[in-house]
This record gives structure tokens, C-alpha cells and sequence, in this order.
């Protein structure tokens, strides 16, 4: 009887033993891994989305919102009839059904069937009380200025994160923080609302930009004009406060729609302002005409032109484009855009001041614009130039210049020598309050007031009768400005073209008290190509309209504003 009661003693203890080392086991030892794999069968976490900050001009007005919008889920499990299933949301969705199909049969307990829809979509969709298919509000980002600006701002993607432009740049500040939602399953395995769990997303902030709507409406309407006028390839204009650096429109063509990104290749999505270069032409001698006035090697009054009709530097010969003879003082080289009186004045600087000059203006290296994609330009050092680069740099060959590095520094000009950090964001607003101001930076001075306002006195000329710029002039306003037309590398034989060109034109207005200083470069145009002719008529355009906007005070006593009172 006590071996009996010791055995049955023995297998009680071990039964015992065995159960509790088995709930040792599972309790603790497997605790984690069970726990997720119950929590796996019976919820299921859903990521919400963050709404992303709206993107605004300077004056408030909307260029970018996130709008709540619904997306449709799917949970295979519940799905009597998957092939039936597909096939009808098929038919509601305009989708490849076969596609739809293997999406629901997928080993999971969630997928997403579509998102971020048209609200007639969804009703639809709601309207068929579908098994297994539900539907939660997800944001989406809107554009409703469609193509508008679309290569500044950029777009967002699907997983709501910036991929170009502002968007890209100024992510951090416009996505916010991420929620999520817990759907937990009831008895017979359905998921269920309320859930147990909800993290509410946090709104990403504002942003509000430099640009002013009206001025890129403007500069936009008649870009499309000049491009459709000269069958250009494309087109470029920018438009800057040179006082405080603030970009006030910046216009591309081709356009796209950042609504419909996917359409457009990423070529075209891409801000040329910022990163394509090309050769300046001879708007580039108003910078070298700055330099030499800076250095006094040459006087706005000193003969620098003798009727010639070509020099020769180095054995290379440059030919010019004026025709008449007689000499030309150094401001009339300027309003005449004579090519052998500004390789003359370049010699009088020579390589190693013109060098200096040009990289205290700015060339060959970034403006650090609060863009992505900016390219430094093409400035090689002396060492490398040739006998002929000093003639051929004068002329603005020999240097690659982006849109945004020349618009810069031509504002130094105008903003009394002083050179100022380009910039598109004024500040970064949450809840309506600005967290965030940038402010206008002084990068340096590059000339003197006195040269300044000289080089002001010569690209008044320029704008005058008689000289290059002179359809880009404005009735009761004083224009400075320069035009240029560069000859295009062709790919074919790597020479300069005698059939492509780029017509520019560069200037500010009101030249006393510059509100705005716009670039227009028009890219391959058709049939007569010069900078005067093509691009010059398209800046007067675009600032005798701004100008009006602005209120911009009149040089002439006899013009008067009409202004209608809101």
C-alpha cells in the first residue's frame, strides 16, 4: 500500500511538475511571441496618415491643401465570393479585374483595394454594400491651381511625402506625425468598430511662400504667348525683389500638373531655373562693364569702340554686330552691345580681376536658394581659359550660368551693390501663427553705390532709343536692362549654331527705385532670335502689368493710376 501511495504520489508530482513547467513555458518564455501571434488574430493596426501642411503665396492665397478623402480596404477572410468580389469592384473602379482578385487573395487579413478616390467612386463602391470591403478617410493632396507654379512646389506621392520641389524641400515642416487605428475582431471573427485603440495623426505645418500669385499669373500668361509666338522649344522667367532677395515668380515651359504628375516624365518635372546652365550671352557684359567701372580702368565716356568690324584675340577673331562707323564711348558699348568694345573692356580688367569679379557676382557657384537641384554653373579657373576665353567670357561664352544665378546677380545692381541670398519661403505656420520667419541676408557687397548707380545710368540707355533694349521700354517709367542672344552649342558638331539661339533680355523697373528685377530667356526661337526683338517686348509685358499691381510710383508727373477701391 505505501509503494502504491508513493508512486501515486510520485506521478502527481510529476504531473504537476509538468503543467507548471508547461505554463512556465508558455507564460513566460513564449509570453511575447504568443501574445503578438493573438494580437495578430485578433486586431489589426492600421496606419493613419498626417494631413500635410497647405503651401501659400506671400499673400495667403492657397497653392497646395490636403483634403480628406476616403480609401477603400478589403478583409479577405470575410470575402464569401473573392472572384465575384473582384469582378463587381471591376466594374466600379474602371480596374483589371484579375488584378483586383489576386490583391484579395493574398495571405492577409487587410489590403487596400484603392485610395484616395473621388467621393463619387466611393459611393458608388458604398452603394453595392460589398462584403468584406470597407472604407476609412485617408488625405490627399490637391493642387488647384494645376499647372501654375508646378515646378517650384512640386508634388507629393502616394505615402504623403514630398518628392519634389517645396514639397520635397520642406518635408519635415509639411508632413506631420503619423496615427494609427486598432480593428479588433469580434466572436465570430468580424473587425469592428469602436476600436480599443486610435492615435490621432498630427497635422504637418504650413508653409507660405515669397511668390505672389498675380506676378506668376502675369509672368506665366505671357511666357505662353512669347513661346507660342516664336514656336520656341521652351521658356524661362524669374522674377526677384532685389532688395531683400525674395522671388516673386518663377515661370517654366513646358508646364506640368502636379495633380497628374505620373503623366510627365521626370525630365519635366524638373525647375530648370535652378538647375539647367546655359550660355548668358551678352547680358553677362553688364557685369564685366560693372567690374571695370569698380576697378577704374576704364570711364562711361572713354572711347572703346573705333567702327571696327572685328578683333582678334590670340588669333581668334570675334566679329561684331554693330554696323555703323565711328567710335563708341564705354557706356554706348553697352547700350549698343558692341563685341569688340566689351572684349576691350575685359582686356582692361584682365583674366585674373575679371575672374574675381565674376565669382564675387556669384558665377560658379550656388546662390543656396531653399530649392533642391541647384547647380553651381561653369566658371573654370585661369589656369584652364585659353588665349580666347578672356574675349569669349566677356561676350558671355565660356561660362555656363543657371536663370537663378544671373537674376541674382543682376539685383545687386539695382540694390545699390549690395548682393542678396535668393529665397521662395517666407515662414512655416502652425495653427495660424507663424513658427517660423526667414528674413531677408545680405550675402556681400560686390561694387560701390557710385558704380552702381552709374551701371544704372547705362542700362537706362539701353532701354532708350537707339539702343538694343529698347521695346522693353514702359511709358512713364525708367528701364534698366540688357538684352542677350547666345549662340547654342550644336550637339552635331560641337560648334557654335547659326540657327539656334537663346534670346534673353534682363532688367528692373522703376530704375530710380527698383520694385522687381525679371529674367526672360526664350530657347530656340524661330526666325529672328535677337534678345531685343524677342525677349525685350515680353519683359515689358510682364512689368507694365506688375508695375500697375504694385502701385509702383511713376517716373513720369503725367502718368496717372486708376486704382479701383475694394
Amino acid at each position: 500500500m505505501r509503494f502504491r501511495i508513493i508512486i501515486l504520489a510520485v506521478l502527481i508530482a510529476v504531473g504537476l511538475a509538468s503543467g507548471v513547467l508547461k505554463l512556465f513555458y508558455l507564460q513566460v518564455l513564449k509570453n511575447k511571441e504568443f501574445s503578438q501571434k493573438a494580437q495578430r488574430q485578433h486586431q489589426r493596426t492600421v496606419a493613419l496618415e498626417a494631413q500635410r501642411g497647405a503651401i501659400y503665396d506671400r499673400n495667403g492665397r492657397v497653392l497646395a491643401v490636403s483634403l480628406d478623402v476616403e480609401s477603400i480596404y478589403a478583409i479577405p477572410p470575410e470575402i464569401d465570393d473573392i472572384r465575384e468580389t473582384a469582378r463587381r469592384l471591376s466594374r466600379l473602379l474602371n480596374e483589371d479585374a484579375r488584378g483586383l482578385e489576386r490583391k484579395l487573395r493574398e495571405d492577409r487579413d487587410f489590403v487596400w483595394v484603392n485610395r484616395r478616390l473621388n467621393p463619387d467612386v466611393v459611393a458608388k463602391v458604398r452603394n453595392e454594400n460589398i462584403k468584406g470591403i470597407g472604407f476609412i478617410k485617408e488625405s490627399r493632396r490637391f493642387y488647384p491651381k494645376k499647372e501654375l507654379l508646378g515646378h517650384l512646389i512640386g508634388f507629393a506621392g502616394m505615402d504623403n511625402t514630398g518628392l519634389e520641389g517645396i514639397e520635397a524641400k520642406y518635408d519635415k515642416f509639411l508632413k506631420g506625425e503619423d496615427g494609427f487605428i486598432i480593428l479588433e475582431k469580434d466572436a465570430k471573427g468580424r473587425y469592428i468598430f469602436p476600436t480599443s485603440g486610435y492615435v490621432p495623426p498630427v497635422p504637418g505645418r504650413d508653409i507660405i511662400l515669397t511668390i505672389d500669385e498675380v506676378i506668376q499669373h502675369i509672368c506665366e500668361r505671357e511666357l505662353d504667348k512669347a513661346i507660342q509666338k516664336t514656336q520656341a522649344k521652351r521658356g524661362m522667367i524669374i522674377g526677384m525683389d532685389p532688395k531683400t532677395g525674395e522671388i516673386l515668380a518663377m515661370a517654366i515651359r513646358p508646364s506640368f500638373n502636379p495633380n497628374e504628375f505620373i503623366r510627365y516624365s521626370p525630365e519635366g518635372w524638373k525647375n530648370r531655373i535652378v538647375s539647367d546652365l546655359y550660355e548668358p550671352g551678352s547680358t553677362l557684359k553688364v557685369i564685366v562693364a560693372s567690374a571695370a567701372l569698380e576697378e577704374k580702368v576704364a570711364s562711361p565716356h572713354e572711347p572703346m569702340f573705333f567702327g571696327e568690324k572685328e578683333i582678334d584675340i590670340g588669333g581668334e577673331i570675334i566679329h561684331d554686330t554693330v554696323r555703323e562707323k565711328g567710335r563708341l564711348s564705354f557706356q554706348d558699348v553697352i547700350k549698343r552691345s558692341s563685341n569688340v568694345g566689351a572684349v576691350r573692356i575685359g582686356m582692361r580688367l584682365g583674366k585674373d580681376r575679371l575672374y574675381t569679379y565674376l565669382k564675387s557676382f556669384g558665377f560658379g557657384e550656388k546662390t543656396n536658394i531653399d530649392l533642391s537641384g541647384e547647380s553651381k554653373g561653369l566658371l573654370r579657373e585661369t589656369r584652364n581659359w585659353s588665349k580666347r576665353s578672356i574675349g569669349s567670357i566677356s561676350l558671355g561664352q565660356e561660362i555656363g550660368v543657371t536663370p537663378i544665378q544671373l537674376v541674382t546677380a543682376f539685383s545687386a545692381i539695382a540694390n545699390d551693390g549690395w548682393l542678396m541670398k535668393p529665397y521662395v519661403v517666407s515662414g512655416v505656420m502652425e495653427n495660424g501663427d507663424i513658427t517660423k520667419k526667414f528674413y531677408p541676408q545680405i550675402e556681400k557687397r560686390v561694387i560701390s553705390s557710385e558704380t552702381a548707380a552709374e551701371m544704372t545710368r547705362i542700362l537706362i540707355k539701353v532701354v532708350g532709343e537707339g539702343g538694343t533694349g529698347e521695346k522693353a521700354s514702359i511709358d512713364g517709367y525708367r528701364v534698366a536692362g540688357k538684352t542677350g542672344t547666345a549662340q547654342k552649342i550644336d550637339p552635331k558638331t560641337g560648334l557654335y549654331s547659326d540657327r539656334f539661339f537663346i534670346s534673353s533680355f534682363i532688367g528692373y523697373a522703376p530704375a530710380e527705385d527698383p520694385r522687381i528685377v525679371l529674367l526672360v530667356v526664350v530657347d530656340s526661337p524661330k526666325g529672328i532670335a535677337w534678345g531685343g526683338s524677342v525677349a525685350a517686348p515680353v519683359f515689358k509685358n510682364i512689368a507694365e502689368d506688375v508695375l500697375f499691381y504694385l502701385n509702383a510710383p511713376s517716373s513720369s508727373e503725367d502718368r496717372v493710376f486708376m486704382v479701383k477701391r475694394e
